[in-house]
């Protein structure tokens, strides 16, 4: 499981400014999900109740099991949930999209088409550690449209591990194991949405004012498509340098590493709040989860005020490719 690794020692240390250890991150459950909490500040929050929708809204867009917010180290918010042009996107999370299951399809994601969706079941273990904090959680992938009724068709145990502040910046660990509990494979079908990690940011970001970078050099233009180890995400922010963001770093481990990565066009909305991007290992190739095997993908988000240069975020994933 999961956990068991996540709870051992690590061998090395990153020897980077993120983990420059100070006052220990704590966990705190409230009605709405599960905090992690340093000098007293919500660095972020794990969703375990159903999130209420906005009024008008179809109850069936309500979810759990996602992370929002995320905060920077000095406070700015870059997460967004329930935006009106996706009321299925859920600041950090990863649902599959076009599946077979049992030779129906399922969608996972287009929360809206009634067909399937992703939520929070259970806490697996949680703990407090010197140099960080961290919980494990059962995620399950509900397929509606079973003939005998609703069924799990995919369970899921997110990993989420948050190390202590360094200096401007802060490292979380994103690990999901996955597999099926049925007695025949899941198809997740190729297709540019689905599955890894992905990330709608505040709604303040637009193409004006913040920035997309890969680690192959494509920028918010070019990047939609292409494959990358590391995307780096930033933009204005209320900091006293102007700017926060995120450093996304997948796995050499991962499915289709370097993955294939999902980047909205500029002109999206007219420029305004259109930022979204994610990792999607199934984006040129399917992918079969086999009953009693489990499929892991890890992920590390850098999150950060200030600068950070791409010198910096390759040596991010250096080290990261070494855990």
């Amino acid at each position: 499981m999961i956990f068991k690794r996540l709870f051992c020692g690590m061998a090395c240390l990153m020897i980077l400014p993120v983990l420059v250890f100070g006052q220990e991150i704590q966990l705190r459950e409230s009605e709405n999900g599960i905090d992690f909490v340093f000098e007293d500040k919500v660095l972020l929050r794990y969703q375990t109740a159903m999130a209420p929708v906005p009024e008008g809204v179809d109850a069936q867009f309500s979810k759990s099991g996602f992370i929002h917010p995320i905060y920077s180290p000095s406070g700015q918010e870059l997460t967004r949930i329930q935006p009106p042009d996706h009321y299925h996107h859920y600041g950090v999370w990863g649902p599959w999209t076009r599946t077979l299951v049992e030779g129906r399809e399922v969608d996972f994601w287009n929360l809206g088409d009634g067909q399937g969706r992703v939520d929070f079941a259970h806490l697996l273990a949680s703990k407090e550690h010197a140099e960080y904090a961290e919980i494990v959680a059962r995620q399950n992938h509900i397929d509606l449209l079973a003939p005998n009724g609703a069924q799990v068709a995919i369970e899921e145990d997110l990993g989420i591990r948050v190390w202590n502040v360094g200096d401007k910046r802060y490292a979380v660990d994103y690990t999901t194991e996955i597999s099926t509990p049925l007695s025949s494979p899941v198809i997740l079908d190729a297709y540019r949405y689905g599955g890894g990690i992905g990330f709608r940011a505040t709604a303040r970001w637009g193409t004006d004012n913040s920035h997309v970078l890969t680690s192959g050099g494509n920028d918010r233009k070019t990047a939609d498509g292409s494959f990358a180890k590391w995307v780096m995400v930033f933009g204005e922010s209320d900091d006293p340098s102007g700017q926060s963001g995120i450093l996304f770093l997948s796995h050499p481990s991962n499915r289709a590493h370097p993955e294939p990565m999902r980047v909205w066009p500029e002109d999206f909305y007219d420029g305004v709040g259109n930022v979204f991007i994610e990792f999607c290992p199934i984006r040129h190739e399917a992918w079969e989860i086999l009953p009693g095997k489990t499929n892991t993908l890890k992920y590390r988000m850098i999150v950060f005020d200030d600068d950070l240069t791409a010198e910096e975020a390759e040596a991010y994933w250096n080290e990261f490719a070494k855990y």
